[in-house]
């Protein structure tokens, strides 16, 4: 527990950043930036998993570039399900994802399982 906590906490790290760096983000307060983050742990714990599989034959096809896709659209679904989180379209989810990836990779390297 105090493992995903920790990593929730490393997500709205990115969240944040994400918010502060691509134009087109917006989160509206504190709450919404935590619970952005938890809403975004699980929507990758349990739907990303099922696109992934059904996106799979597109995504051999693209040499793995469509993983890109998937992961703005677990953003956008994110966004569009929690109010006070807020994206302009697809070039920021698409930015925002990476740059919430790249904070969790970077912040999940210095945490011990």
């Amino acid at each position: 527990m105090k493992q995903f906590l920790l990593r929730a906490a490393i997500a709205s790290l990115g969240l944040w950043a994400a918010s502060q760096v691509v134009p087109g983000i917006t989160i509206d307060g504190a709450g919404t930036l935590a619970g952005a983050a938890l809403l975004l742990g699980v929507v990758n714990a349990i739907v990303r998993p099922v696109l992934v599989l059904l996106t799979l034959p597109i995504t051999i096809l693209t040499l793995g570039l469509f993983l890109f896709v998937v992961n703005a659209s677990m953003f956008g679904l994110v966004a569009y399900l929690l109010k006070g989180f807020h994206l302009a379209g697809f070039l920021p989810a698409l930015l925002g994802s990476l740059l919430v990836s790249f904070v969790s990779w970077l912040g999940s390297a210095f945490i011990k399982d």
